[in-house]
């Protein structure tokens, strides 16, 4: 058993935006592939694996939702461009806040990290046409007919950019349709905004590539859009400093986001969400490593930051005692225990995650994690 924590920093509460949480134990933006199809709407094995996961004053990041069709580059994924989306959003919400929670909905455009078959036939896009990236049998995308390389993706003309950003308003928009307290910008990963803002991806010679300034551009204006809708204190942000997944590098990664955390002080935001480089992926390729990232931006960002990223209760409460986060999101601690913040609090044992069920379809390995209550028999912390 671990020690009980009733009394540590994850258990403190704090002002995010406008709404007060009661601790700081997040659940990050999880993919797990089980909306309803065809139409990508969260349906009602959606519904009860959130409602499972909601706390009093706890907040949600929901797994990351597709701004369009094209944008959609992952089978099973939700979206939030149409309103059967925004109504099966809706009741998740509404159940979410009958716990007393919050939520917000993270929007996700994949760019390049797609397959024809996923996106209607649309090809994929990026900021520039890089043939290694779907030519990378190492890379692979969920497709309705299996895992499979990435389609060849095609660079956005200049034209076409006002679209993609007008698509991300138009998601904000339905996010509030839908019920969520705020939204966070996918802007890590690999997905579209990080493939403008990675010079070892973005080799544009427009007003959109080059430098610092230009490459950051897309993210900045995006996030201005989401502002029309919400004001700065309900949109968040979500970058991968250092982050290699999806064929991604820079340069000069620390510039970079030190830049992009200054740029980013402007808005006011509700809190900038900092995937360690320590995970790749879903998986820890570094365990040792502190957590670097968070602990760097924060002597440049002057909001909210939950860091994020292969973080144990320990480690979690490490980073906020050293003051280099304000909250911490977990993920595969929370999909395979719908009360990780009770867990948390009490030193309970935690149930083992089960990778294999992860992006499957179904019930299993989803929504069937025993609340410690429900436990036949002691599960302890997988490795």
């Amino acid at each position: 058993m671990m020690k009980t924590l009733t009394t540590n920093k994850l258990f403190t509460p704090i002002q995010v935006g406008p709404m007060e949480l009661k601790h700081r134990v997040v659940m990050a933006p999880l993919t797990r592939s089980r909306s309803v199809q065809p139409g990508s709407i969260p349906g009602d094995l959606m519904l009860e694996y959130y409602s499972q996961r909601a706390s009093d004053g706890g907040l949600i990041v929901s797994e990351g939702t597709s701004i369009s069709v094209a944008g959609g580059g992952w089978f099973g994924a939700p979206g939030l461009y149409s309103e059967e989306q925004v109504s099966g959003w809706k009741r998740i919400t509404d159940a979410v806040h009958r716990k007393r929670g919050l939520m917000f909905s993270q929007l996700w455009h994949t760019g390049r990290a797609a397959h024809v078959d996923s996106t209607n036939g649309a090809t994929p896009v990026s900021a520039s046409v890089n043939p290694e990236y779907w030519q990378d049998a190492t890379i692979q995308e969920s497709t309705p007919h299996g895992w499979r390389q990435p389609s060849p993706h095609r660079a956005l003309h200049i034209r076409e950019i006002p679209g993609i950003i007008e698509d991300y308003r138009k998601a904000a928009e339905r996010a509030k349709a839908a019920g969520f307290d705020g939204v966070d910008l996918h802007a890590g990963n690999g997905y579209l905004p990080d493939q403008f803002l990675q010079d070892g991806v973005n080799r544009r010679s427009d007003s959109y590539g080059g430098s610092l300034n230009h490459r950051s551009r897309f993210l900045l204006q995006v996030v201005k859009a989401m502002l029309t809708v919400w004001g700065g204190n309900r949109v968040a942000v979500r970058i991968a400093p250092g982050g290699r997944w999806n064929g991604m590098s820079d340069s000069d990664p620390e510039a970079l986001f030190d830049y992009i955390a200054k740029e980013l002080n402007q808005f006011g935001l509700a809190y900038l969400h900092i995937i360690e480089p320590r995970v790749r992926g879903n998986v820890v390729i570094a365990e040792d490593q502190y957590a670097i990232a968070a602990a760097r931006l924060r002597k440049l960002f002057k909001g909210k930051i939950i860091a994020a990223g292969g973080f144990e209760p320990g480690t979690a409460e490490q980073v906020l005692e050293k003051g280099d986060a304000d909250l911490v999101a977990f993920g595969r601690h929370f999909l395979a225990n719908p009360d990780l913040p009770k867990r948390i609090r009490l030193g309970l044992p935690l149930n083992a995650y089960d990778r294999n069920s992860f992006y499957t379809f179904d019930a299993h390995g989803y929504t069937d994690y025993p609340f410690y209550e429900q436990r036949s028999e002691s599960v302890t912390t997988a490795v």
